[in-house]
């Protein structure tokens, strides 16, 4: 298996980082790259239920240590001016617990380190939304990504024209007290801090991503009823960068297939995916990505628990925007599309077949449940009809097998600099900022895409390039959805995926654009329009930063 491992690698295979990194050295590595953990207010929220904030926060540096990066949902929370105990002070609220785990962040920046990464969700119905939405306005934060999980209800509430309550587990207090007639507790027992229009909230949110590129919108709800083990789990956060929905203490073990070393005789008029080629590595790839399970270090007895349960991985593709330029296909056509959602469903069923080849020989993941797996609605309950009985007769080794991660640093350093995840490219030729090991500031290095060297290389150099070389400030937003919409039927976790945006593009745009990927079924969305106070990690020239 080691020389198959390392001939799958050959072949386009490429495990995430931390496994690139940490496989082989000589103390026991820590392989997975990212996290979500679990928090609660320990004021409220019964014993055991959840670490407290403080507790959290240990876990969570202890974790960033190891070189993971942490999601969390900060909901349980109570909202800033909420009485913490009876006549007795009130809480700080949500934005004060981001400030603290971004300080924690901050330590783990040193010499030689990967920096942290934290991505912070709140729900959209938290008191507390208004002011972390504005987080960011000020500065800060930087090693957080934000993102609002929205519900059904919001959304049903914004296409009325109603009104959304904001609720909490914690009684008011401080601010004004809980005698106010927004005041109230529900049937259910969480209390009514006051009601906001869901249109406005929704601006807010909208607006606040259209200046800073923050915070996306996770489909909570959607989210939920595609998992596979939605009996069970409740998913309430995702990794730092969105690819991976999990619950709590759970981890991303992840691997990407570059797809242009499965594009057959690149930028020929016959040009095609080598889809046959792809189906028969990925059954290497899914042992590899099994195996890692059980030879990582976790940095919590915890984290190791739900990953031996379970056995999530994530399967994904980069190098699609690539690859679709050397099929000669523009990246907003119909046949783009089409060409990258048949990748995905290759991708799907020989990821699926492989894990239940696996559970016939190591045995199925121990918390497996054929029936709640297979339920109508759930991910799996949409598999082919010969893969959904072979399930229910020989059980799977991984209770999710698929992930679209941004896959970008992988991407440059063992794949010639391909265009990552199902991005487009960023432009042919450009800058990459990368912070010197010593911390005293970043590096520029300027790298040219795959690509477009290839085509030079084949073509010569100056030769005009073709329609189908499109960047990503070039193509509207509604081309990045459509894109993200034609693979997602194919992905049990979830698709990192970013809708750039000129900075001329007017607030109107990003409204539209929002609404147009819950019509599309999507289950989250981030955008980011490029300008000259967010500036970035990469720089070209007609990017507008």
């Amino acid at each position: 298996w080691q020389q198959r491992f390392f001939e799958v690698q050959q072949a386009g295979f490429i495990p995430a980082g931390r496994i690139a990194a940490n496989a082989g050295v000589a103390m026991q590595p820590m392989m997975i790259n990212c996290f979500v953990q679990p928090l609660a207010d320990s004021a409220w929220w019964p014993e055991g239920a959840a670490p407290s904030a403080f507790a959290a926060l240990g876990e969570a540096a202890e974790t960033m240590r190891l070189g993971g990066g942490v999601g969390l949902d900060f909901s349980p929370l109570r909202p800033r001016g909420a009485r913490v105990r009876r006549g007795d002070g009130s809480a700080a609220g949500v934005v004060a617990f981001l400030q603290l785990f971004e300080a924690a962040a901050t330590v783990f920046d040193g010499e030689g380190a990967r920096r942290a990464a934290l991505m912070g969700v709140l729900r959209c119905d938290h008191p507390d939304l208004p002011a972390f939405v504005a987080a960011k306005a000020s500065g800060g934060l930087t090693h957080f990504n934000l993102s609002v999980a929205v519900s059904d209800e919001f959304m049903a509430a914004l296409e009325r024209g109603g009104k959304v309550e904001l609720v909490h587990a914690a009684e008011p207090g401080g601010q004004g007290g809980p005698g106010g007639p927004s005041h109230r507790q529900r049937a259910d027992g969480q209390w009514v801090h006051g009601e906001r229009g869901a249109a406005e909230l929704w601006r807010q949110i909208l607006r606040a991503a259209h200046a800073r590129g923050e915070p996306g919108v996770l489909f909570i709800d959607r989210i939920n009823r595609d998992n596979n083990l939605g009996g069970s789990e409740t998913l309430a956060a995702t990794n730092p960068c969105g690819e991976e929905p999990l619950p709590p203490y759970g981890g991303c073990c992840l691997g990407s297939f570059d797809l242009t070393r499965f594009v057959l005789r690149p930028f020929e008029p016959d040009a095609a995916l080598d889809l046959a080629a792809l189906a028969a590595a990925v059954p290497t790839a899914v042992r590899m990505l099994d195996n890692v399970i059980d030879l990582s270090a976790w940095p919590l007895p915890q984290q190791r628990a739900q990953a031996l349960a379970k056995r999530r991985i994530g399967l994904g593709i980069t190098g699609l925007g690539d690859a679709l330029a050397m099929l000669g296909q523009h990246y907003g056509s119909n046949a783009a599309r089409a060409s990258a959602a048949a990748a995905a469903q290759c991708l799907r069923d020989a990821a699926y077949a492989a894990s239940v080849q696996l559970a016939r020989e190591r045995g199925a993941f121990p918390a497996f449940d054929a029936s709640s797996l297979l339920q109508a609605g759930r991910f799996a309950s949409r598999l082919p009809a010969a893969l959904r009985e072979a399930i229910a007769t020989h059980g799977l080794r991984n209770s999710h097998l698929l992930a679209i991660a941004p896959a970008g640093s992988v991407s440059l350093a063992f794949a010639d600099n391909v265009s990552s995840g199902i991005e487009p490219a960023y432009a042919w030729r450009y800058l990459r900022d990368r912070r010197r090991r010593d911390g005293t500031g970043v590096v520029a290095y300027e790298v040219q895409d795959h690509a477009w060297r290839l085509y030079m290389r084949l073509r010569g150099e100056g030769i005009p390039l073709p329609p189908a070389f499109v960047t990503a400030l070039e193509l509207a937003p509604e081309q990045h959805l459509e894109m993200a919409a034609a693979v997602a039927p194919f992905i049990d976790g979830a698709i990192s995926k970013t809708v750039n945006a000129p900075e001329r593009c007017p607030y109107s745009d990003f409204e539209t654009t929002y609404r147009r990927a819950w019509a599309l079924g999507l289950k989250g969305i981030t955008s980011f329009r490029a300008n000259r106070v967010l500036g970035g990690v990469l720089h070209a020239p007609g990017a507008g930063c």
